[in-house]
């Protein structure tokens, strides 16, 4: 059995795909990568795929499937892994050499232990396009470093500070007893990917490296701005996922204090996106959506309406008329700046 496992969904990918890959086999034989061609027509991204299986047929699996989103082809990336983790990696995406070595010792270490981990935590790089300085997301002050911990172990999360794909591995094995199946032919399917997996997550580990490069700088890519405006409904069908989710399992997740107030507070961020994405396009249409949504949430949980609603974002993405809404947006752009999205 393989180490780990690491899915690479690739649509149309054959302009950047080569030094995503590349990064990924300096893993050698421990590392399993599929590379999941998600239906791409306009290169020759299939081609790559099947080169790369040919040149390293005991590491690399190429996967072709017809055209259904990431989500489809993060599905895919599971249902092919037999790796002990598992691990998601965007084909624009890279990673660091020296931290991915030290990831696999770590697994290495940990595999067969006396207490299975679930879930392990890495920093993330935003190599953002034109900026000198590049943006690290660590956990120093959340997570404990260098041990196996547990929900209870973890201190505050920061608002908008969460563990999101690019800083995630998860046992492979979980994922697939869990039934995790994302939406097809939807973006924004990470925070789901992130956010249903965490009720059978008991151990962790955190490990204090830079390891994933996060590349921000194309224009079509999915978290530009005009972009997630454009696709705000796929926005608002994942949020509406997550708080069905969260909603129907409130009687267990309340369980554990710790893991339910971080699984409410990723709620709470995402709602704050939509709504303020919403606000941004400008439209009476997208105005009643933001409406619509927060009609949504209390009618799914009055008081985890109730919570949200008189919390500084969700007041102050709910403030009215036009200045409420100015107001809002400039909220947003200190966030923006504070914490280098979009």
């Amino acid at each position: 059995m393989k180490l780990l496992s690491i899915a690479i969904p690739c649509y149309n990918s054959a302009n950047y795909m080569r030094k995503c890959i590349e990064s990924l086999l300096l893993g050698g034989e421990d590392v399993e990568i599929i590379i999941v061609d998600d239906g791409s027509t306009k290169d020759n991204t299939a081609e790559i795929a099947d080169e790369y299986q040919t040149r390293y047929p005991t590491i690399v699996k190429a996967v072709h499937k017809e055209n259904g989103g990431h989500g489809s082809a993060v599905n895919a990336g599971i249902d092919a892994a037999t790796g002990l983790y598992f691990k998601v990696v965007d084909s624009d995406d890279w990673v660091k050499e020296e931290a991915y070595k030290q990831v696999l010792d770590t697994l290495r270490q940990l595999a067969g232990g006396a207490m299975s981990l679930d879930m392990l935590v890495c920093n993330y790089v935003y190599e953002k396009e034109g900026e000198k300085r590049k943006k690290v997301i660590h956990y120093h002050h959340t997570l404990p470093k260098d041990q196996m911990f547990t929900w209870d172990d973890c201190h505050h999360f920061q608002k908008g500070h969460y563990i999101l794909m690019h800083s995630v591995i998860f046992r492979t094995k979980l994922l697939k007893e869990c039934g995790i199946r994302l939406p097809e032919h939807t973006f924004y399917v990470d925070n789901l990917y992130v956010f249903e997996p965490l009720p059978y997550v008991q151990n962790m580990y955190y490990l204090d490296v830079n390891f994933y490069r996060y590349y921000i700088g194309r224009s079509d890519q999915s978290v530009n701005e005009e972009v997630m405006i454009s696709r705000i409904d796929q926005q608002l069908k994942v949020n509406k996922l997550m708080i069905d989710y969260l909603v129907e399992r409130k009687a267990e997740l309340i369980k554990n204090k710790r893991r339910y107030q971080y699984m409410r507070n990723y709620l709470e961020i995402i709602t704050t996106i939509s709504s303020v994405l919403l606000i941004r396009s400008g439209t009476e249409e997208n105005l009643e959506k933001k409406k619509e949504l927060w009609k949504y949430l209390k009618e799914k949980d009055r008081k985890l309406f109730a919570w949200m609603r008189s919390g500084i974002m969700g007041g102050t993405m709910n403030l009215p008329g036009r200045g409420g809404r100015e107001i809002s947006v400039k909220a947003y752009k200190i966030c923006q700046r504070i914490f280098k999205f979009n």
